[in-house]
């Protein structure tokens, strides 16, 4: 690379810094703001990927760092082309997706006059990203470019690079930086110490791996501490792919609609090695009737971010570091230890192989719902009930496949039958908890991975929001499979209804159209499935389809049956004065 200053406009020093770190595919909808960039996005290997809506370039954005690892980067035109992005963002931020999003902003000598297409973009995102970088002179396009993108690494979330659409034009001199890397340690050498030997006198020790053993590519080391301690291993919240599902001492995901295994293995710990995760607190919350986290249990939390340790639980040892260097130096400080959970390690074992068998059991028998008004809606439908086409869409699915999950009552129950062995194949909201991610994420996953089969799961209702990338998808040739979960509701809310509200419906109930018939419409492959034995084969279809770049909606239609309540944690019985109220005489 030149570091010598070199005569160009301020477009081409964008393009270099997009180039130097990588850059192969923009996500965006076109715009006169960044034209003079995107006019050299070819010259520089840089594919711009058109989409529906900006939305849809967020996500795919995030999708694609999510999947690859490295910067996910999309653009959008000023004013309500950037505000499109903020719920991307959002979910981007939960998931510490590097993700570059570039805002090119109302020019320089009109900010404040309340001109076309003008807002402040900058306060928009505050809240939600890692970085913000703003360009104040054209000559410093390509120094505060590359800090974004070096921030995002750093930070482990989005970065905001706004550019007022003036300071793309004219002549500057620039030098290209090189991409800054900064790898993290193990953490504090003491407190490594007294993690080794908490985790040496554990008689019952769990391993809980989080999200920072996927970004840090810490799978063979959590194996390795799993294996020397005989502990048995639970994912955090949604990432069923933070460890091998069916390596013998994974007892599966915690939070709701986890695994009942992972729970009540976990309450049996005295000593929580929580690697790699903040414990955010809806990943630990009672479920399945279950109050499972160990309260007395001793609690060893390993994270990246210092901000997050013992923020949620009280912990007995804080480390502040890198997932797998931790686990590393772990390792070495166990190996010449004595490890009091040998003594027990055969009744351990059997009591995790029971578990695990149990479980398994319970959820073969689960083929519905069982409360009053699940067995009332399933036995007046002719329709597959979702459990039982959750479980044959587990045994269908590819073993190096990649699955998004929406929001929603169905999707959120898919935590149960979702299993991995290669970490980067679970994408998930994450705590954002925002519909219509699902689809755009699985697709910008696809493009960073094309060799890997990918499918989202999604509810009639959240695909409302995102089909319209259904065109992005014909046009593009980017192949994934999309299985809509029809059910004519919005579950997760009907269930709060049925539940809290007398069953006083208020805008849950959806009359839809063929899913299948619009994926077609779209240019797309669509098929509806209505027998359990067709789900299977239907799929196997929708993965061949992939190969040639085809994109296929399996709109399966399901029974109006409802899982446990999403939020029972937020939501009461409400007091009314009844005589006012004539609904409710």
């Amino acid at each position: 690379m030149n570091h010598s200053p070199q005569k160009m406009g301020p477009s081409e020093a964008l393009v270099e810094v997009l180039a130097a770190n990588g850059v192969k595919y923009v996500f965006g909808i076109v715009g006169s703001a960044f034209m003079d960039a995107l006019d050299i996005f070819p010259a520089a290997g840089i594919k711009f990927v058109p989409v529906a809506h900006e939305q849809g370039a967020i996500h795919m954005a995030d999708g694609y760092a999510r999947a690859s690892g490295h910067h996910g980067v999309c653009i959008a035109q000023n004013g309500p082309g950037v505000t499109n992005f903020v719920t991307g963002v959002a979910a981007a931020y939960w998931a510490h997706s590097p993700v570059v999003f570039i805002t090119p902003e109302t020019g320089s000598m009109s900010m404040g006059l309340g001109g076309f297409q003008e807002t402040e973009q900058l306060p928009i995102f505050s809240k939600i990203t890692r970085y913000q970088g703003h360009v104040n002179n054209p000559r410093r396009m390509a120094e505060i470019a590359a800090r974004c993108f070096d921030r995002a690494m750093l930070e482990m979330g989005p970065a905001q690079l706004n550019i007022p659409r003036d300071f793309f034009y004219g002549e500057i001199e620039a030098t290209i930086p090189a991409p800054m890397r900064i790898a993290r340690g193990p953490g504090d050498s003491a407190a490594l110490d007294a993690a080794a030997a908490t985790l040496a006198a554990a008689k019952f020790p769990v391993i809980l791996a989080g999200g920072g053993v996927i970004m840090a590519g810490a799978t063979g080391e959590a194996i390795a501490l799993a294996e020397l301690l005989g502990a048995p291993v639970c994912n955090s919240y949604l990432h069923n792919d933070s460890f091998p599902s069916f390596h013998a001492l994974a007892v599966g995901p915690l939070g709701y609609q986890g695994s009942k295994a992972a729970m009540k293995i976990i309450a049996h710990a005295d000593v929580v090695l929580a690697l790699g995760t903040r414990l955010g607190p809806f990943g630990t919350l009672p479920q399945h009737g279950l109050d499972y986290w160990p309260k007395q249990a001793k609690i060893i939390q390993i994270d990246a971010d210092p901000l997050v340790l013992g923020l949620v639980k009280p912990i007995s040892v804080g480390i502040c570091g890198d997932a797998r260097a931790a686990a590393r130096a772990l390792l070495e400080r166990l190996k010449g230890l004595t490890l009091a959970a040998a003594a027990n390690r055969p009744e351990r074992t059997a009591r995790i192989n029971a578990e695990k068998r149990a479980w398994e059991n319970e959820l073969t028998a689960w083929t519905h719902e069982r409360d009053p008004y699940s067995l009332e809606v399933a036995s007046a439908s002719k329709h597959m009930h979702p459990r039982e086409v959750l479980r044959a869409l587990e045994k269908a699915l590819p073993a190096n496949a990649m699955v998004s999950t929406d929001i929603g009552n169905i999707c959120s129950v898919a935590n149960s039958y979702l299993r991995f062995e290669a970490p980067r194949s679970m994408f998930a909201a994450m705590s954002f908890g925002n519909c219509g991610y699902a689809f755009p994420v699985i697709c910008g996953a696809k493009v960073a991975r094309p060799d890997r089969p990918a499918f989202a799961y999604v509810g009639d209702g959240a695909w409302g929001i995102s089909f319209n990338e259904l065109l992005t998808c014909a046009r593009e040739k980017i192949g994934v499979t999309v299985v809509v979960f029809n059910n004519s509701q919005w579950g997760a809310e009907k269930k709060n209804h049925v539940d809290f509200y007398s069953r006083r419906y208020q805008g849950v109930n959806l009359d839809n159209p063929s899913w299948a018939g619009v994926a077609r419409a779209f240019g797309c492959d669509g098929i509806t499935v209505d027998r359990l034995a067709d789900v299977g084969p239907a799929l196997h279809a929708a993965a061949r389809a992939q190969a040639e770049g085809r994109t296929t909606v399996l709109e399966v239609m399901v029974t109006q049956e409802l899982g446990d309540p999403f939020r029972r944690d937020a939501l009461s019985k409400p007091v009314r004065l009844l005589s006012k109220y004539k609904a409710y005489e």
